[in-house]
C-alpha cells in the first residue's frame, strides 16, 4: 500500500496545525498518499481544542496562561505541548484502518504500536479505565485530566492521548506522547521519569509497527502541501481563528 512517512524539525504551534490540516486535505483529495508525521513544539505551546472556550485559556494562572496558544481542528481538552512527541497519522477512508471499526478501531492501532514500545523501555504503561468516555471539551480543561479507555496511563496519569478529524473522504488522528514536563500544570505522565531516551531513535520502528509494512526511509511533504501550508499558517495564527469561541 502507498505510504509514506514524516519527520519534521520542531515549529511553532500555527504551522504544527497547519501542516496536519494540508495533509488531511491532500490526502482526503487522493492526492498524496496514507501519511504518518512525527512532529514537536518550539516554543511551548497550549492547543485548545475545537469546541474549547477562549475565556478558558485566558483565565489560566501563569505560566500556562502565559504561553503561546493554537486552537486545533480536532475537539477534546486543551493540551500544553512541550517537552513530547507529537504524531498525526492521515489515512483516505478507504484505508483497511478506517474502512472498518469506526473510529476506535484507529485509536486502539495506533496506541497499541505506543504500548508495545513504551513496554520495550521498561515504561509500564496500561490502558485507561474502561467504558471510560472520550476526552471531551466539557470536561477539565487539559485534556491529560481526563483519561479514557484508549489512553495510555501510567500509575494513574496520562501518557498518551489522541484526538480525530475525519472528513467525507480521510481522517486524521493526531495524539501526543509526553518525554518530560517542566510545567507545574502538566498532571501527566512522562517516558524520563523510568528511562532517557532519543525518541528520534525509536521512530523508524514505531513507523513500521503502525502502518505494518516496510516504510523505508523519512520523506517530504509535497509542492501543494508547502503551499497550502503556507496559506492555513495565516488562518491558525489569526486571532479570529483563536478566539473563535
Amino acid at each position: 500500500m502507498n505510504i509514506r512517512w514524516i519527520i519534521d524539525p520542531p515549529a511553532d504551534g500555527a504551522t504544527n496545525m497547519a501542516r496536519d490540516e494540508a495533509i488531511l486535505q491532500a490526502v482526503g483529495g487522493g492526492r498524496s498518499p496514507a501519511t504518518l508525521r512525527f512532529y514537536q513544539w518550539q516554543p511551548a505551546t497550549i492547543s485548545l481544542g475545537y469546541f474549547q472556550r477562549f475565556a478558558d485559556y485566558t483565565a489560566l494562572p501563569p505560566p500556562a496562561g502565559m504561553l503561546p496558544v493554537v486552537r486545533r481542528q480536532t475537539g477534546g481538552g486543551a493540551i500544553l505541548h512541550d517537552l513530547e512527541l507529537t504524531y498525526s497519522l492521515t489515512l483516505p477512508l478507504s484505508h483497511p484502518l478506517t474502512a472498518a471499526g469506526g473510529p476506535h478501531r484507529l485509536y486502539e492501532h495506533v496506541h497499541s504500536a505506543f504500548s508495545a514500545l513504551l513496554r520495550r523501555l521498561d515504561v509500564p504503561v496500561v490502558r485507561g479505565p474502561a467504558g471510560a468516555g472520550a476526552c471531551s471539551h466539557g470536561g477539565p480543561f487539559f485534556c491529560f485530566e481526563h483519561h479514557t479507555g484508549f489512553d495510555l496511563v501510567v500509575n494513574g496519569k496520562k501518557i498518551l492521548g489522541s484526538a480525530q478529524r475525519r472528513t467525507p473522504t480521510a481522517v486524521l488522528q493526531h495524539g501526543s506522547l509526553i518525554l518530560d514536563r517542566r510545567y507545574d500544570q502538566q498532571s501527566c505522565a512522562a517516558v524520563a521519569d523510568f528511562v532517557t531516551i532519543d525518541i528520534r531513535e525509536h521512530l523508524p520502528a514505531l513507523a513500521q509497527t503502525i502502518f505494518d509494512q516496510d516504510t523505508g526511509r523519512p520523506t517530504d511533504y509535497s509542492s501543494e502541501e508547502n503551499q497550502l501550508t503556507a496559506q492555513l499558517v495565516r488562518k491558525y495564527a489569526d486571532k479570529d481563528w483563536t478566539c473563535k469561541r
